[in-house]
């Protein structure tokens, strides 16, 4: 499996992210909705320049709702299933670019 830096930031996000599931202090999910934002927004970046619509619309979609500036409130129960979601999506997408990328 051939990773490359920006793989290694997904995982690494993923596995952030699913940290959100135990109780941290709560500067810790300040801490993930700022790295989130320059995550998602970086990933957006780099798929607009690589002419993939559909991947800049989704990691837009997600640095707007990470953003620390204008806290969406969802409640911790739901903020926990999208956490999850994007971490499955973050893995998914991994692989699919992995396996892609030895074809």
């Amino acid at each position: 499996m051939n990773m490359n830096i920006q793989n290694i930031i997904k995982i690494v996000l993923a596995v952030l992210l699913c940290l959100c599931l135990a109780d941290m202090p709560y500067g810790y999910y300040q801490f993930i909705r700022f790295i989130s934002l320059i995550a998602f927004g970086y990933f957006a970046f780099e798929a607009y320049s690589n002419q993939k619509q559909g991947l800049m619309i989704l990691f837009g979609s997600l640095a707007l709702l990470f953003q620390p500036l204008v806290k969406i409130s969802l409640g911790r129960q739901l903020w926990n299933i999208v956490d999850v979601v994007v971490a499955i999506m973050l893995v998914v997408i991994v692989i699919n670019e992995t396996s892609n990328f030895k074809k």
